[in-house]
């Protein structure tokens, strides 16, 4: 059973979420604030989450800055993190995309629609763990088992969706990939209206490869490809 970890100030919204995901079949656990859920990250006795949501909005540390300590740590580097943000606050969303985030929703939000981003990351998730080959392009290598990535010879590191990203990229090396299809795939659902969350993790993902980001190439009106 998946382990979700919630972190919401709002204790309403809070027990609304894990509520609806315990009858999801998904376990579930809520925290106020950011002492309380690193300080539970830190128990050996809790078991791990398997994917954390983030509310921005929290008092003290708020959902941005316990995103990125969660980044500046190894062991949660790829951890999916969806981040919860106030309506029309673009430049949240933005930032937590910059910081790593692998997913957002506005409030007011639907449970609904919550769990099933919440379940489309964990399947993809699921399915890179149980990928064993390893794709090679130019000066970029993959290797799924470890889920380690080489550009140019160096270790490069990447959030979750990033990773899943480069590696859909790679499955289809020299095809064009429309960016609704690149979406459906790699999200998991239809993120019509929310497109620049593709470009923002394109332009991450380049920056991260260095040189080797040279091989994304975007193709304009279309969307993306890896190739020549």
């Amino acid at each position: 059973m998946a382990n979700i970890w919630i972190v919401e100030d709002d204790e309403d919204i809070r027990e609304i979420i894990i509520y609806a995901l315990r009858s999801a079949k998904i376990d579930a656990l809520g925290f106020e604030n950011s002492n309380d859920f690193f300080d539970a990250l830190k128990k050996a006795e809790l078991t791990q989450p398997d994917l954390v949501v983030l509310d921005i909005m929290l008092t003290g540390d708020d959902g941005l800055a316990i995103l990125q300590k969660l980044r500046q740590n190894t062991d949660y580097q790829t951890l999916p993190v969806i981040m919860l943000t106030a309506k029309g606050s673009e430049y949240d969303k933005v930032k937590g995309l910059d910081l790593g985030a692998d997913d957002y929703l506005t409030k007011p939000f639907g449970v609904m629609e919550l769990i099933s981003r919440i379940k489309a990351l964990l399947r993809r998730s699921s399915h890179s763990q149980a990928d064993k080959q390893i794709i090679e392009y130019g000066n970029i290598k993959m290797n799924n088992t470890s889920r380690v990535v080489i550009a140019s010879g160096e270790p490069v590191t990447l959030t979750f969706k990033e990773y899943e990203l480069l590696h859909y990229l790679l499955i289809n090396v020299d095809i064009v990939l429309h960016r609704d299809r690149i979406l459906e795939t790699v999200w998991g659902y239809d993120f019509e209206g929310e497109s620049r969350t593709l470009d923002m993790h394109i332009k991450s993902l380049r920056q991260k490869l260095g040189a080797a980001g040279e091989h994304i190439k975007t193709i304009r009106n279309v969307g993306y490809k890896l190739g020549a």
